[in-house]
């Protein structure tokens, strides 16, 4: 699909006026260190703003800049994690900032291409980050931004790629402010998916996420948040504080040894 000159003012028309009356704020928004601009794209990867936007204040507080964060350890640094989920993302942000204090001289990367390849940074985090931490017009999708477009250029169509996405994405992107221009979009994308059912479900990449209670995911945050409560703990005694079943467990404990989050000495398991 191929816009032409009055279709792309119009859509920049209606996203700026939106954004105008109803831009929501965040601390995020305002912040001139790239550093804040780095951990809040972490965060919100996988994570509504609602649950960013109190642990952000926090993190930033204990962590106030990359240097902090690159010398926390990993303790530390899970216990402030706790209650956003993912617990590897955190683990990914440590590494960054003592990859960055030790091969950037301290400084955020505002090339994408450097950006990801950092652990736990992909294409369109590397891209946000250029966007929102330095203004430069790079070319990203994230979930809200897709709701936009579908919602707007392909009403009548199913199965939509992101590739057809990522072409109208660049043709109507605000260059001369290319920070401010994906935050409306995400902002209006945020309203449609209140207002409308969800576009997003036409989209070729649309997956329904599985349920929290009783997975996987919900057993590694009772581990770890039992682990940074309490300096070390056998595998008998998670068992009996989370209730769960003792295969379940010890599955789970491993993978997160493997992600290297916590460790096994003898007979106890701690934080790494």
């Amino acid at each position: 699909m191929q816009l032409d000159s009055d279709q792309v003012k119009a859509f920049q028309q209606l996203i700026w006026d939106f954004y105008k009356k109803y831009g929501r704020v965040f601390a995020w928004r305002f912040a001139s260190d790239p550093y804040y601009i780095f951990v809040s794209e972490v965060m919100l990867q996988q994570t509504q703003t609602n649950r960013v936007e109190k642990k952000y204040a926090e993190f930033v507080t204990v962590f106030p800049t990359l240097d902090s964060l690159a010398r926390a350890s990993v303790r530390d640094l899970l216990t402030v994690w706790q209650g956003l989920g993912y617990n590897r993302r955190a683990l990914y942000l440590h590494t960054s900032a003592q990859k960055i204090m030790q091969d950037y001289g301290g400084s955020i990367p505002d090339n994408p291409d450097i950006l990801v390849t950092l652990p736990g940074i992909g294409k369109a985090t590397a891209a946000s980050i250029c966007a929102f931490a330095f203004n430069i017009p790079t070319v990203f999708i994230e979930t809200n931004i897709r709701t936009v477009f579908i919602d707007s250029f392909f009403k009548e169509q199913e199965t939509i790629h992101d590739q057809q996405i990522l072409s109208l994405v660049a043709a109507t992107l605000d260059k001369n402010n290319s920070r401010e221009w994906y935050y409306a979009l995400m902002d209006y994308g945020v309203y449609l998916k209140k207002t409308y059912p969800n576009p997003s479900k036409k989209s070729a990449h649309y997956a329904v996420q599985s349920k929290f209670e009783g997975s996987d995911r919900q057993i590694r945050g009772m581990i770890i948040r039992l682990l940074t409560e309490r300096e070390r703990l056998t595998i008998e005694q998670i068992v009996q504080m989370t209730q769960k079943k003792f295969d379940k467990v010890e599955l789970v404990i491993q993978t997160l040894i493997q992600d290297r989050l916590i460790k096994q000495e003898n007979d106890y398991i701690s934080i790494i």
